[in-house]
């Protein structure tokens, strides 16, 4: 009895135990199967990756052998790409940096904020996407950086040279008509001065008027009337206008007598830059006798390029080197912004204008400038050596697993020390490819992981 008992209880526990195994081939099946189902094989041409195959075998078009591609299902992207809705923020009226994402007071200046509509990124195009093998991620050691919001500034390098300044031009113009008798101004670049003695004239109206003043002053001396007292201020001022000095009509009343050559004094200071008179030659009213240049400030004028113009305002502080100073810095300020580029060099003329009292700077000389500018807001940047830039298109590598890249295209503003600005198709802290960026895109395109994202046809990345 008990040995039959024994027999039937070890037969219940192989049938039970058989029963459990074919429960377990069936849910290690079912388990085996998942894993297939949540990732993609096939196999492409590396030459036509418009060529997909579910099995291997060669290229129906150069007949090369097929290359397997193993996807998971988070490495495929979605098909439609939806751009993102309006969040509307609140920020400082007059300090737009300052935002909320609820309306409040300003911190800084106690004024209600404003409504700032902002437009994210709309997602990103994908053209490439790479799953490396296992013994390849052994070798492949790669240097990522997260997209990050910083603030970024921008040293512009420029090259000027100096210039007269306008502002200080001068010149020393006949105020009446005569012919010139003598020159006391050697040459051009001579330095004169007020109260400098500059040509002697003979001028029979600037004669007459002389004797007018003479007769003038006598008539009053001898009657205190207003009629001669109007007379003789009428007189005296038209000396004046005419250029000539209180002292010499003084001296004309002491002596009794107005000179033949009259001489005429320098009304401003400045460096010759043109000496028009010559002895002999007759000038008219209005003509000039000499043309000067004050250089106690002078300007330099720089060549901005096109594509830093817009970044480029008024106010802005530049520094200044001159090989004729060496070792030292002028600081200036940005006064002047052509409002026409230059079609021939495109580039646009900026200026400062710098004090030379101790007239160092000669107008010809070269400076080199550095132009500082604090771009506005906080953009989104990544490393200049992560972008791949085709001419037609930039294209970033993005990690999205271990062993999983995609290559996205997007836009770029400016670039400061080695970092670009992301305007488009990249997210806040997704992680970049630095370095190794370039070996997966030679694997990428050797094995077929350029594709059209909206279709089966091939778009190969261009170089």
């Amino acid at each position: 009895m008990n040995r039959l008992m024994g027999t039937l209880i070890f037969m219940f526990l192989l049938i039970t135990g058989a029963s459990c195994q074919n429960e377990g081939s069936k849910s290690s099946g079912a388990t085996e199967e998942h894993k297939h189902s949540n990732s993609e094989t096939y196999y492409t041409c590396s030459m036509h990756p418009q060529v997909k195959e579910d099995k291997p075998g060669k290229c129906p078009i150069c007949h090369m052998n097929l290359t397997k591609v193993e996807l998971d299902e988070s490495d495929i992207e979605e098909k439609n790409h939806k751009v993102l809705k309006h969040q509307v923020i609140w920020q400082c009226k007059d300090f737009p940096d300052v935002t909320s994402q609820v309306q409040e007071v300003c911190p800084l200046d106690g004024t209600p904020m404003v409504k700032k509509p902002v437009l994210q990124n709309k997602a990103a195009k994908i053209v490439a996407k790479l799953k490396l093998r296992k013994a390849q991620v052994k070798h492949f050691k790669p240097d990522f950086f997260p997209a990050t919001k910083m603030k970024m500034t921008k040293k512009i390098r420029l090259l000027g040279s100096v210039l007269q300044s306008e502002e200080k031009e001068s010149n020393i113009p006949a105020r009446i008509g005569g012919r010139v008798e003598k020159v006391y101004v050697r040459s051009t670049g001579s330095l004169v001065q007020i109260g400098d003695l500059v040509v002697d004239i003979y001028s029979p109206k600037l004669i007459t008027a002389g004797e007018e003043y003479l007769l003038a002053r006598e008539s009053y001396t001898k009657n205190k009337s207003k009629e001669f007292k109007d007379m003789l201020e009428q007189s005296r001022e038209r000396l004046r206008q005419w250029g000539i000095k209180s002292f010499q009509f003084e001296k004309w009343f002491r002596q009794n007598k107005v000179p033949r050559k009259i001489t005429l004094y320098s009304n401003a200071t400045g460096i010759v830059r043109s000496r028009n008179a010559i002895v002999g030659k007759y000038f008219k009213e209005g003509q000039n006798f000499f043309e000067l240049s004050d250089l106690a400030d002078v300007w330099v004028e720089m060549d901005v390029y096109e594509h830093d113009s817009a970044l480029v305002s008024i106010g802005q502080k530049v520094e200044l080197k001159f090989s004729a100073i060496p070792g030292k810095v002028i600081h200036g300020e940005i006064d002047f912004i052509n409002p026409v580029l230059d079609q021939k060099s495109r580039t646009l003329k900026v200026r400062t204008t710098i004090e030379n009292s101790h007239g160092k700077l000669k107008p010809g000389m070269i400076a080199n400038a550095v132009l500082n500018i604090n771009i506005e807001g906080m953009p989104l940047v990544i490393p200049r050596t992560a972008i791949i830039d085709t001419g037609k298109r930039k294209v970033v590598w993005v990690k999205v697993s271990k062993r999983g890249f995609r290559a996205k295209t997007i836009q770029t503003g400016y670039e400061s020390e080695g970092y670009v600005a992301v305007t488009d198709g990249l997210r806040e802290s997704e992680e970049v490819v630095v370095e190794g960026n370039f070996l997966l895109d030679a694997q990428a395109q050797l094995f077929g992981g350029y594709e059209n994202m909206q279709n089966t046809e091939a778009a190969p990345h261009q170089h």
